[in-house]
């Protein structure tokens, strides 16, 4: 597994680098050596925060922890990881019982057999800055918003963080 680890507001300890590709093994085991790893470490006032990001396949795990170490924040977020990954593994193995997992991983059109949607919504966009989308969005009460952004001209997302901030989701092209 090819790992990134960075540093926000401190730099990592070589302890903590190696406790974080130790713990990862334990993930390591359903994706195999292919998939990479981000795990960002921030020191805030009162808490220090992980976050991973695991991606294999066109497929991306995500989780976020906060602990007074950050030793301790690493193992809830390599925790909450294995969860998401076993949840979901038993779901797509539950309609494709013949498809092994790393299969699954390569075939993502495979996923979309898994979701009901119950709703479509045509959305009129109409050409704004990160902050009027996200005036429009409180003003809504919803916790994301999709705009058209007067910048960049390309279609973005804006959402509220469970931590109160806000962040923009911007298209990117997959790398062939």
């Amino acid at each position: 597994m090819n790992i990134t680890i960075v540093g926000r507001k401190c730099t990592p300890r070589e302890s903590f680098k190696e406790h974080a590709a130790k713990k990862l093994q334990k993930v390591e085991k359903f994706f195999g050596s292919e998939a990479t790893a981000k795990i960002t470490a921030t020191v805030e006032k009162n808490a220090k925060v992980v976050e991973i990001t695991l991606q294999k396949g066109g497929f991306i795990f995500r989780a976020q922890e906060r602990a007074q170490d950050l030793e301790d924040a690493l193992d809830a977020c390599v925790d909450s990881l294995i969860r998401q990954i076993r949840k979901n593994k038993t779901k797509l193995e539950r309609r494709l019982r013949e498809v092994s997992f790393d299969e699954v991983f390569n075939a993502p059109e495979a996923e979309e057999e898994e979701f009901d949607i119950v709703r479509t919504k045509a959305v009129e966009l109409r050409p704004q800055s990160a902050e009027e989308a996200i005036l429009q969005m409180n003003m809504l009460g919803h916790t994301f918003y999709m705009f058209l952004n007067a910048d960049s001209g390309a279609v973005n997302v804006v959402y509220r963080r469970k931590d109160g901030g806000y962040s923009i989701l911007e298209p990117q092209a997959e790398e062939a």
